[in-house]
């Protein structure tokens, strides 16, 4: 039976990211964008833990008014680190106004996209002012069904949760000994209007099983969990490159 330890896995993961810096930017800040969910709680807990608060900076970006914003600077809070909070609604406002002047359709699917692309924008505006590094913060369960958005929050500089599932996630947030309303919040996107859960049609905890024992006992769900992860593998690959002959 597959068993995860909490403990070496904080371990490894915070002298993983020690060992970046020092290839890939010494001296550098990790820089991070702030939702006060799970995953970038967990993420910024470990980059505080692997390089000390002064050098992990957050940016917290809502659309207008967040209702759970509130999450988020608990966070930062928290962890003591320093923020910036940078409101997105003008930028993704002015793109989609732009584009109403078009004879395009803007479909539901670009709409709900276009928010995670102009954050993650944002994110590294802000990493280049302060000679940062950008963390992903994407973990194993919404890579593996593509629950996520090409160049918005899909991307970064480095991943340090891409090969740990929710579940893995949570226990290492417990074991940083971040508060649980941040480890357990029901995982969203916040512009849906809807959880993570309720859009793919199952429990990360199904998923999870799956992913790591192979395990699902609903024949229906295994076969949603398996179109899903066949057709986004394309988001973790590199873009397909011509090569002459």
């Amino acid at each position: 039976m597959y068993s995860f330890d909490a403990k070496k896995a904080t371990e490894g993961v915070v002298n993983w990211i020690k060992d970046f810096f020092k290839e890939n930017g010494p001296g550098c800040n990790a820089v991070l964008g702030i939702s006060g969910g799970k995953d970038s709680s967990v993420t910024a807990a470990l980059l505080v833990k692997a390089l000390g608060k002064e050098r992990v900076i957050g940016v917290l970006m809502p659309k207008g008014e967040q209702s759970d914003i509130d999450m988020a600077r608990l966070l930062v809070n928290h962890l003591g680190i320093k923020s910036y909070e940078i409101n997105i609604k003008d930028a993704v406002s002015g793109v989609e106004n732009e584009i109403s002047k078009t004879d395009l359709e803007f479909s539901t699917v670009a709409k709900t996209n276009l928010p995670p692309r102009i954050r993650m924008a944002t994110v590294y505006a802000v990493s280049q002012c302060v000679n940062g590094r950008v963390a992903n913060t994407c973990n194993m369960s919404e890579d593996w069904v593509g629950y996520s958005t090409r160049y918005g929050d899909s991307v970064g500089d480095f991943s340090p949760l891409s090969n740990f599932t929710v579940t893995e996630v949570k226990e290492i947030g417990r074991y940083l000994g971040l508060p649980n309303e941040l480890v357990d919040k029901a995982p969203a996107d916040g512009l849906c209007g809807k959880t993570d859960e309720d859009n793919l049609g199952f429990t990360y905890a199904v998923l999870d099983r799956y992913i790591r024992e192979g395990i699902c006992e609903d024949e229906k769900t295994k076969e949603r969990i398996d179109m899903l992860h066949k057709k986004n593998l394309f988001k973790l690959q590199y873009m397909p490159c011509y090569k002459p002959e």
